[in-house]
Order: C-alpha cells, then sequence, then structure tokens
C-alpha cells in the first residue's frame, strides 16, 4: 500500500496563489489514479480535482476550474496542487488521495489518504 502526506498549506491572502504538495512513500505513485479532495468546517469532503497515471489527463470541480492545476511527477512520487486565484471559500483542508481503479469524483471511492493540509485564505 502506499503513504500520503501533504504540504504547502498556510495563509494567504484572496487572488493569491499557493502550492500544494502530496509525497508518496511505500508503493510507488505511478500504481494509481490520485486526486485531491478538501473539506470545509461543516461541510462535506468536496472534490477538487483528479489524475490519471500517467498524468496526461485531469478532470476539475466545477468550483476550481480554471483556477487549480493537478500534476505529478511519478520519478519523485509526487503529485502537486497548483492553486491561483485563491478566494475565502477556498478554505478548507485538502486531502491527496490514490485510486486503484479510476479517476474518481466521489471521496468514497479513494482507497487511500494522506492526513491533509490546512489552506486558509483571507479576505
Amino acid at each position: 500500500q502506499v503513504q500520503l502526506v501533504e504540504s504547502g498549506g498556510g495563509l494567504v491572502q484572496a487572488g493569491g496563489s499557493l502550492r500544494l504538495t502530496c509525497a508518496a512513500s511505500g508503493r510507488t505513485l505511478s500504481s494509481y489514479y490520485m486526486g485531491w479532495l478538501r473539506q470545509a468546517p461543516g461541510k462535506e469532503r468536496e472534490f477538487v480535482g483528479c489524475i490519471n497515471k500517467s498524468g496526461s489527463s485531469t478532470y476539475y470541480g466545477d468550483s476550481v476550474k480554471g483556477r487549480f492545476t493537478i500534476s505529478r511527477d511519478n520519478a519523485k512520487n509526487t503529485m502537486y496542487l497548483q492553486m491561483i486565484s485563491l478566494k475565502p471559500e477556498d478554505t478548507a483542508v485538502y486531502y491527496c488521495a490514490a485510486a486503484y481503479g479510476s479517476m474518481f469524483v466521489s471521496p468514497r471511492n479513494y482507497d487511500y489518504w494522506g492526513p491533509g493540509t490546512q489552506v486558509t485564505v483571507s479576505s
């Protein structure tokens, strides 16, 4: 199995940018479809985006489309989430997750999760 750890979260002003990193250990990252999901206080976990095993295909939730970009470097066992034009409503704990089967939207389809990293966007 794979172990995942997110980093790069923090406090940023609205309109700013952050890049999150998901580092994998154990099984190689290239074995998995990967996703980013987030959870704001009092809300359900929400799909942000996902990427296929090679990195050639991505898919995003409507709320982040055009502002967030997912990429991966399988040689480094790492996935990234580049976030620009951040809004206060992007404030959440961001999780990376791995799946065996496909690029999934539903959080319940992911098999492995990192502990999360907090992103706070101030207005």
